[in-house]
């Protein structure tokens, strides 16, 4: 039964972030609290061939030197790692949580991820990675991949924490945000705050409708709840209202083919995840 919240971390500057995020859906929830640290193992590129213009002799120490060098970086990376994860339980520990989990992992990030996903009840990570400015296999630039592999919800954060007071559910009639807004009156996570149920399209009665039973649903949960429908384009009517409504937390679903959710893919999802200072609890 998948009941951890699982928070990766990296080193990043979203760390401290992910943590703090990640102890509070785990008190809230009270669910295990569980610190993750992929090491990818990948050395870093080389300059250029060093062995190209020497003999045979110098060529073989030259690559000793080399494989020693990588060994030495792999246990300082692994140190590190646990530092990372040592601060983070002490971090969590000071909030209040019992008994924080440590990870580290040697591996891919979405490969290791989907292993272990049996046991994820929220996935907590960064916007972006550690080197997501030079490298293809952190979190961020690598963020559509974890998405798409795991099939719980993903809370995605920003660099700074703030505690979630009001939160807009964008939503959009389909399976996956109708799924959302029963998980939402079902869990405690969200229990005592407002919530916003954002539509975007023309104010017929099917859309109204559709809206109506989204407010019910959590309405009857105990979950103070708002439904508005704006008309416009995607992302700027999100954006607007939550502006206008200082939403702390957005949530959606992750993948198909409504307007809404056209958002999670492509470029427009790197711009809204770029520009975003709230942080989105994606649905699958």
């Amino acid at each position: 039964m998948s009941e951890q919240v699982m928070a990766c971390i990296d080193g990043s500057g979203y760390t401290p972030s992910v943590c703090d995020y990640a102890v509070w859906a785990s008190q809230r929830l009270t669910a295990p609290l569980v610190f993750l640290h992929v090491l990818d193992n990948h050395p870093p590129p080389q300059a250029g061939d060093l062995s190209g213009n020497i003999g045979l002799g110098s060529r073989e120490h030259l690559l000793d030197e080399l494989a020693q060098l990588d060994e030495r970086r792999a246990k300082v990376a692994q140190e590190q790692g646990r530092l990372m994860l040592d601060e983070a339980r002490q971090r969590a520990e000071q909030e209040g949580v019992a008994e924080p989990q440590m990870r580290q992992r040697n591996g891919e990030l979405v490969e290791t991820l989907s292993e272990l996903s049996a046991d994820i009840r929220l996935l907590v990570l960064g916007k972006r990675g550690e080197s997501a400015h030079r490298a293809s296999e952190h979190l961020g630039s690598n963020l559509e991949r974890v998405v798409r592999a795991m099939h719980r919800p993903i809370l995605m954060v920003p660099e700074h924490y703030r505690k979630p007071e009001r939160v807009m559910i964008a939503f959009d009639g389909s399976r996956t945000t109708r799924k959302g807004v029963q998980m939402i009156a079902d869990s405690p996570l969200f229990k005592g705050l407002a919530c916003h149920v954002v539509m975007i399209g023309a104010d017929i009665a099917d859309i109204q409708a559709q809206l109506d039973w989204a407010i019910d649903t959590l309405n009857d949960a105990g979950i103070q709840a708002h439904g508005a429908i704006r008309a416009g384009e995607v992302e700027a009517s999100l954006r607007e209202y939550q502006r206008e409504n200082a939403i702390d937390l957005l949530v959606m679903g992750a993948y198909g083919h409504s307007r809404i959710r056209q958002l999670l893919v492509g470029s427009t999802t790197t711009a809204m995840l770029r520009n975003a200072d709230i942080p989105l609890l994606l649905l699958r």
